[in-house]
Parts: structure tokens; sequence; C-alpha cells
């Protein structure tokens, strides 16, 4: 036969309608829930501090009983211990049954009145992580061609970003940003800002090209697609330990390093092929710098390319050695600050004419010189691009 009894108490709900028009009802209500709250959690603790004790009491009656057997101690004392410890069992026992029959009576309430017959958690798999394609240099190159074209005003706009909240949601609104391309084009627009000497602007891009680092190397530790780290990262480096804070500051300072270096070095490989393009186009009809053959001259030689004197050079050189005079003004005809025309006048010509044709060949290969000090002093504004081998 059933027993329907226990339907008869029951607490009434917290949500029906049997109060007094004087009295609150929400307040009621509130103290009602509050009161049984407290009830249930004193009921709670003394279950706990039950289980305590019968655990202690457990622990020692074995202990006695082990060392009697080992006659450790004395034996009258161990067996009135023992006899005390199975007496403090009996009453925690008869303290057990109160507390049942305490609970047994205790009307049932909207918290207590049924328990869930079953459970069941269903969780969605993350998407697995794609594998890297093995590309070669040229399709890579293509591919992140391809991206920048359609990307490029995206991964702008996202470098831009200062809060980690609006990063997060910029980048759950274009996930096709979350990809190694979009580090990649990070990493480049930090060099050239920084050779723009754009030094903040490459510092805050710099730490969003660090987030976007973050997220990728999260996903591979977790072999799942890097969209889906996108919240987990954010809000992790939102309420982060400071030793991860501290290791993620000390990342962007070793990148920010890395890309001054690197803006360096391409500034330099600049310079040094522009002074080389310049240098080119010096080059006399030997292949040699005027500028360098003019340096390495005696200093009476230099006087009289600088004075443009054709006398004082014939006779500068017809007081030289032979062959010191025969190397430098071989090193002047193939640099280009000495043009002899001499050979190209008609046999018969008189000392006059070779000397204004020596005279004009030294002028003009004294131009040349002051023309290639000019333009080796001169320095150039430097514009040069950066390709996808900077990418570290």
């Amino acid at each position: 036969m059933v027993d329907y009894s226990k339907w008869k108490n029951i607490e009434i709900s917290d949500d029906e309608d049997d109060t007094h028009p004087n009295i609150d009802t929400p307040s009621l209500f509130r103290w009602r829930h509050q009161a049984r709250v407290e009830r249930m959690e004193e009921m709670d603790k003394e279950k706990e501090e039950m289980k305590k004790k019968r655990q202690s009491i457990q622990a020692r009656l074995l202990d006695v009983k082990e060392r009697i057997g080992k006659k450790d101690g004395d034996e009258a004392a161990l067996k009135k211990e023992l006899e005390k410890i199975e007496n403090e069992g009996k009453e925690l026992d008869r303290i057990e049954n109160d507390i049942l029959k305490k609970e047994k009576k205790t009307p049932w309430n909207v918290d207590t009145i049924s328990k869930p017959g079953f459970e069941k958690t269903v969780i969605n798999k993350k998407a697995g992580r794609k594998p890297d394609e093995n590309l070669s240099e040229e399709e890579r190159e293509q591919r992140m061609k391809q991206f920048v074209k359609e990307n490029e005003k995206l991964c702008k706009q996202y470098g831009m970003l200062r809060k980690y909240d609006d990063s997060k949601r910029f980048l759950q609104e274009h996930l096709q940003l979350v990809c190694d391309e979009t580090a990649n084009y990070l990493v480049i627009w930090s060099i050239n800002l920084e050779m723009e000497e754009k030094h903040e602007l490459m510092a805050h891009v710099a730490h969003q090209c660090i987030c976007m680092q973050y997220i990728l190397e999260l996903a591979k530790q977790l072999d799942v697609d890097p969209r889906a780290c996108v919240s987990s990262f954010f809000s992790k480096i939102q309420s982060c330990l400071p030793e991860y804070r501290q290791q993620f500051e000390s990342e962007i300072k070793g990148f920010k390093e890395r890309i001054q270096k690197r803006a360096q070095e391409k500034i330099a490989e600049a310079v040094a092929q522009a002074e080389e393009e310049d240098r080119q186009e010096r080059m006399g009809p030997g292949g040699l710098d005027p500028a360098d053959v003019f340096e390495s001259l005696p200093d009476e030689l230099k006087a009289c390319f600088e004075s443009r004197d054709v006398e004082l050079l014939q006779k500068t050189i017809s007081a030289m050695p032979v062959d010191v005079a025969k190397h430098h003004m071989k090193r002047c005809v193939d640099s280009g600050l000495w043009v002899p025309n001499a050979a190209d006048m008609p046999q018969g010509a008189d000392e006059e004419e070779e000397a204004d044709a020596a005279a004009a060949g030294t002028a003009s290969g004294a131009e040349k010189t002051d023309d290639a000090k000019s333009e080796s002093a001169k320095e150039e504004p430097i514009y040069t691009g950066v390709s996808t081998e900077d990418v570290d």
C-alpha cells in the first residue's frame, strides 16, 4: 500500500498568494526563502560534522586495535581506551538517528520535493585544426598577395584597435583574419612604420601582432581551429595572473626590439644599394670610380685637377718617375678624370692645339670629379618597401 502521508506536510510555495493585504508579499517570500535556505544549510553542516567525527572514531578505533594486537603498551589501558571509543561510536550512532528522524519530519519544499531522475550534458566538439599545407615558397607568396589584396583594409583596422574588447569583437565579426597571413602582414607593417620613424604607432601594431600570434599558438597547443580561440584568449589576457601578464609584456618588448633591428638592417641595405647605383652611374670608361681615383692621387696631382691647370699638370707628371706617372694617368683615363682626345685630332697639330685639347680634357675631368663629389655628398630620402622575406 502506498503511503501518501508525506504529501500532507509540504511547505507553502513562495509564489502562492496567501498573504495579508497589509503585508509586503515580495518581502515575505524573500524572508521565507532565506529562512528555509538557512535551515537546510544548518542541516548540511550537522551532517558534515557527523561525517568527520565518524572518520575520526574509525581511525582511532583501528589504531587502538592494532596496538592491542601488537601488544604495544599497557594492555589494560588500551582496552579501556577501546571501550571509550566504542561508547563514543554508539553515541554518534544515536545522534545520527536523531538527525535522520528530524530530516524525515521536515516538510518538503520547492527545493526538496523532487530530484532529477537523470542528467545529460551535450557539448559540441570544437572544429579541429586544419593540418599545415605543404606549399612551395611561390604558392605561399601568391596566397599572401591574394590575402593582402582582399583583407588589407581590415588588417589595418584591427592593427589600430586599442581595447581588448574591441579587438575581440572585431575578430569575431571577421574570422577570416584569424590566420598566419594577418600576423605576417602586421610584422611587415611594423617594419615599415619603424623605417618611417613612426615609433609609437609601430609599438601599437606590434602589440596587436603579438595578440594574433598568441591566438595562433593557443590553437596549436589545443589542436583546434584558431577561430575557436579568440574569445578564450581575450578573456584570459584580461584576467590573467601577474606571471602571465609579465610574460606577455616581455614577448612584446622582444618583438619590438627585433622589429627595430630589422628596420635598421633594411635601411642600411637601401643606403648601400643607393650608393652602389650612384657609383655605377659615376663609373668611367675603364670601370673605375672617379671619386675613388681622385682620393688615391698624390696631393700634387690633386692640386692640378682642382685648379684645372694643364701646364701645372704637365710639369707635375714630368717630374714624376715614368712608371708612377703612367700608373696614375692610366687610372685617371679609366675613371674619366682625364679625357685624352689628341688621337682624334689630325696629324701635324701644333702644341697649342694639343694644350687646348689637354686643357679641355682636364677641365671636363675636373668638372666630373666635382659632380661626383656633389652627388656622393647628397643624401636623398630613402623610400623602401618590405617583402615577405622580412617575416620572422
